[in-house]
């Protein structure tokens, strides 16, 4: 982060990049950002609070995010969500004991056409069924 000019307009872009690298945004990096930006370190969790992409907390290898927009949890977003919870035995915001997949609620994706629509790491899926959990979760594997 050194070599970073001290601008506040360079908050999102250092959080993306720490996202990216630690996979999760920890207190320790918060601070940091926040000393090196000169602003204090609440307005950095503000950020990283606000959007559903950065995480406080460390992630499995695979995250998948199911979209709970209303076109989505019309098309039956829930019961993909209780498949997905189900088939890896955890709840949606949790992430299973070998850290491979982390479950999340996601806001809208920008996939209301196809309906209900999942985030798998950066791949778009839409019309997924509760049927198609298992095969999602085994091309994963």
């Amino acid at each position: 982060m050194a070599d970073k000019p001290k601008s506040r307009s360079q908050l999102l872009p250092l959080l993306q990049k720490v996202q990216e690298q630690e996979g999760y945004i920890s207190d320790e990096n918060m601070q940091k950002i926040a000393d090196r930006l000169g602003i204090h370190p609440v307005e950095v969790y503000s950020v990283v609070s606000f959007y559903a992409f950065l995480s406080t907390k460390p992630q499995g290898k695979h995250i998948i995010r199911v979209s709970t927009c209303v076109p989505c949890m019309m098309a039956g977003a829930d019961n993909v969500i209780k498949a997905f919870e189900k088939a890896l035995g955890i709840n949606a915001g949790q992430t299973t004991p070998d850290n491979k997949f982390t479950l999340e609620k996601t806001s809208c994706i920008g996939m209301c056409d196809q309906a209900p629509a999942v985030l798998i790491d950066d791949k778009l899926m839409g019309f997924v069924a509760p049927e198609k959990v298992s095969e999602i979760l085994r091309e994963l594997a």
